[in-house]
């Protein structure tokens, strides 16, 4: 019965392909570390401020599956060293997740070299697991992501700036436990060949360089997850500025519709008072919605409700006789969310603007539809329209703080997703059209 013996490619003798490996490392490390930055999941296991059990193995499974398969690789194929960037993945895992974490990973990647009777494998790289995790334990979080093989490219500024203000630099005891950690790999692997993966040289200036590849491919690693993580910070800080931005509106809104409604109400005190009384009640109903904490979607059939408290109010104070309402619902469209306080803005424009310079008052229509994934929601009033512009069809974006808000909230929620336009006939009337996904956009 034949037994296979060892593999073993002895680097000693071939500086060339050593060389050749390190280059081809750099360039797998960078692949695989941007590979894995696509998936979503992994960035919501990597950047999550706390992870369980489950989430930590799966975490763990993006990284091992792959690597364990590089070093079955590097002992399969010939010639084919770089696949094996293990001793760098079990640093990385030792500096995110632990000591706990990494050694078990070190046990889970040295299973193929044990295999191939690199028996010193397990020992080492569990070893190599704890000394990373305890020194991950050691180094601040932001200290970690910002790790850089390349302590200064001016020696002399980092030089006066640690005689003025002397302190530890942990980036730089990184960078030497690294290199200390592979100097001993490379001693363990010269002390028992065959038992240890490690490459090897007799020239120093290339062993140098073999040393200093470890930190290098874990710098690689840590600056393009650093970058994403920038990018994704940045989005958050971009969405909390956009949500502020648009509370700010909303704050615009509410006292400018508070205004004209105790102006409708103060008009009728004397002349009507129970007229009043009931626009004061309808009114404390608006005042409750406004001051309840609401989200920034509301249901369209919640919204057509908020309008009818204001409608009536408006009804009252300019008489049934003049002030007409009509409704064309797409009963399709009344579970479907859309910004809150979005209709209101633009009835009270058409009664002010269009229909109370107008003599005989007119009619305000609300209209919505479903076309497929988008909803179409339209106010158009009768009344006197826009007459800037001696114009037939008249294009606006709309003047008063009630409309401009309504665009600038539109751009703000949904970008170019979103259509706001308005079209007035002089003498006849204008209407306000809004188009909008049927769905919620996503949220970054």
């Amino acid at each position: 019965m034949l037994h296979r013996a060892p593999r073993y490619i002895d680097c000693v003798a071939d500086n060339k392909l050593i060389l050749i490996t390190l280059l081809v490392k750099l360039g797998v490390a960078a692949a695989m570390a941007s590979a894995l930055a696509r998936a979503r999941t992994f960035q919501r296991l990597l950047f999550a401020e706390r992870r369980s059990r489950s989430q930590t193995v799966a975490l763990l499974a993006f990284f091992l599956v792959p690597l364990t398969l590089g070093v079955w690789v590097r002992i399969t194929v010939s010639n084919f060293l770089a696949a094996d960037i293990s001793f760098e993945t079990i640093i990385l895992l030792g500096l995110l997740l632990g000591p706990g974490w990494a050694m078990l990973s070190g046990l889970v990647l040295s299973a193929p070299a044990v295999y191939n009777h690199e028996y010193l494998a397990l020992p080492f790289d569990a070893m190599l697991g704890l000394a990373a995790g305890i020194l991950g334990r050691f180094v601040e979080k932001e200290e970690i992501w910002d790790f850089t093989p390349f302590i200064d490219l001016s020696l002399y500024r980092w030089f006066r700036r640690v005689l003025r203000q002397p302190r530890f630099d942990r980036q730089f005891l990184m960078l030497v436990l690294i290199v200390g950690f592979e100097v001993v790999r490379e001693s363990l692997r010269r002390m028992y060949p065959g038992r240890l993966f490690a490459l090897v040289t007799d020239s120093w200036g290339l062993q140098i360089l073999v040393w200093l590849s470890a930190p290098v491919v874990v710098g690689i690693a840590l600056k393009v997850w650093n970058a994403l993580r920038l990018e994704i910070k940045f989005e958050e800080q971009k969405h909390l500025l956009l949500e502020a931005r648009l509370d700010a509106l909303q704050r615009q809104i509410n006292p400018h519709f508070l205004f004209n409604t105790l102006n409708s109400i103060a008009s009728l005190v004397r002349s009507r008072p129970e007229l009043a009384r009931e626009m004061i009640v309808k009114l404390a109903n608006i005042l409750r919605a406004l001051l309840k904490d609401h989200d920034t979607y509301v249901p369209f059939s919640h919204e057509l409700s908020f309008t009818d408290d204001y409608l009536d109010i408006e009804v009252v104070r300019f008489g049934a006789d003049k002030l007409r309402v009509e409704k064309d619902i797409d009963p399709r469209t009344l579970s479907l969310m859309v910004p809150s306080i979005l209709l209101q803005p633009l009835i009270e424009n058409s009664i002010k603007h269009g229909l109370e310079p107008r003599i005989h008052g007119g009619t305000v229509t609300l209209r919505s539809r479903l076309n497929g994934n988008r909803v179409s929601i339209e106010v158009a009033d009768d009344g006197v329209g826009i007459t800037a512009r001696p114009d037939s069809a008249l294009r606006r974006t709309g003047n008063g703080i009630g409309m401009q808000n309504v665009r600038e909230r539109l751009e703000v929620l949904y970008g170019s997703q979103a259509r706001f336009t308005v079209v007035s006939n002089p003498g006849r009337g204008t209407l306000v059209s809004i188009e909008l996904p049927a769905n919620l956009p996503e949220q970054q």
